[in-house]
């Protein structure tokens, strides 16, 4: 039996953890990985719907439903005011996706293996957008410290105009590229339609994308609830879970789905899946939170203070760049990549504030 129905099993014990007060450790811990199937499954029967409905539509619902898991989390964690946290979970999504994710990908696809190929004008395509998310997360962080030292009263609120205005034009941005991929170069980026047909009907596939969004949910409430007592209880700070433990968790089944075609020498859509995540949290996901914050009456800005933060974002277009530069991969790649991302783990784990 697959994995995604045995750590099922992980769903109702979360739940009688929570009832009978367990400690917060062994509740996060528990419903973290409970995460884990249900996002697996909000993916497969997203892709089974894309099935059904086209590449174009598929697109959208990508759009909607590709980072759901990471982005319920994140609301959950918003609701209780931690922001830096959130932003910490942006970081960790952008360069878990395509250092962790990738790298993992590029060295076990390319086990017994001389090199693997990827289409070069994809890859071309998604490093130039990590290009963009670099410029566009970077300007309020500058902006910020610019005024700070003009006009120290009125940054706050400068910052949060400045930052909806950029999550509006990442918006834009991020729907011109589904444009651009699935409409007018589609021919180029997307050869042909799906080569299987579909799995499960539209009906199991909308039921099974339900419940799976109503479980993660609930699994993320538990997550938020235990998130302060469990950094305490470990010595770690809330900012080292937000931007590690907590995107390795949400994004676990896209790392699993690239590995899987990464043994299947279908680089190409190893690529599209990595960066592609980092792509989608950096131009949808971190925007869209910022809409929703003000609605919630915790406003958050995208101003990162951390210059770790940004110097991560950086070193991952930098990386990424650098190895989609000749349309290959070798495993040893991969280990750069994996190592790029232990550095910078362990430069966050020593951030004390």
């Amino acid at each position: 039996m697959s994995w995604k129905y045995w750590l099922l099993a992980l769903i109702p014990a979360s739940l009688l953890l929570e009832f009978f007060h367990a400690s917060p450790l062994l509740v996060f811990f528990v419903a973290c990985f409970a995460i884990v199937p249900l996002a697996e499954w909000m993916r497969h029967a997203t892709e089974e719907l894309s099935l059904h409905a086209g590449s174009a539509i598929g697109g959208l619902l990508n759009v909607t439903f590709g980072n759901s898991a990471e982005l319920i989390l994140a609301l959950f964690v918003l609701k209780t005011g931690r922001t830096d946290v959130v932003k910490a979970t942006i970081t960790g999504a952008i360069i878990g996706n395509s250092l962790i994710g990738l790298g993992l990908s590029v060295v076990i696809g390319s086990w017994r293996r001389e090199k693997q190929t990827f289409n070069r004008d994809q890859a071309g395509l998604l490093g130039s957008l990590l290009i963009l998310s670099v410029i566009a997360l970077m300007i309020p962080a500058l902006f910020d410290y610019t005024e700070r030292g003009l006009n120290a009263a009125r940054t706050g609120v400068l910052d949060e105009r400045l930052s909806l205005g950029v999550s509006i034009v990442l918006i834009l941005v991020y729907f011109a590229n589904l444009l651009f991929t699935l409409v007018s170069h589609r021919d180029v980026f997307s050869p042909g339609e799906a080569g299987h047909p579909p799995e499960w009907s539209m009906r199991r596939s909308i039921l099974v994308l339900l419940l799976a969004t109503i479980g993660v949910l609930f699994e993320a409430e538990l997550v938020s609830n235990a998130l302060e007592a469990t950094a305490s209880g470990l010595q770690l700070t809330p900012f080292f879970l937000g931007i590690v433990i907590l995107p390795f968790i949400g994004n676990a089944a896209e790392y699993f789905s690239a590995i899987y075609f990464a043994r299947k020498d279908q680089m190409s859509l190893v690529m599209t899946i990595a960066i592609g995540s980092s792509i989608q949290v950096a131009l949808f996901t971190a925007p869209v939170l910022v809409l929703v914050s003000f609605a919630m009456g915790h406003p958050m800005n995208l101003v990162f203070t951390n210059p770790l933060e940004l110097i991560a974002i950086a070193g991952v277009a930098f990386a990424v760049n650098s190895i989609a530069l000749d349309g290959e991969t070798t495993w040893f790649e991969g280990v750069l990549l994996i190592a790029v991302y232990l550095l910078l783990a362990l430069a966050f784990f020593f951030v004390t504030v």
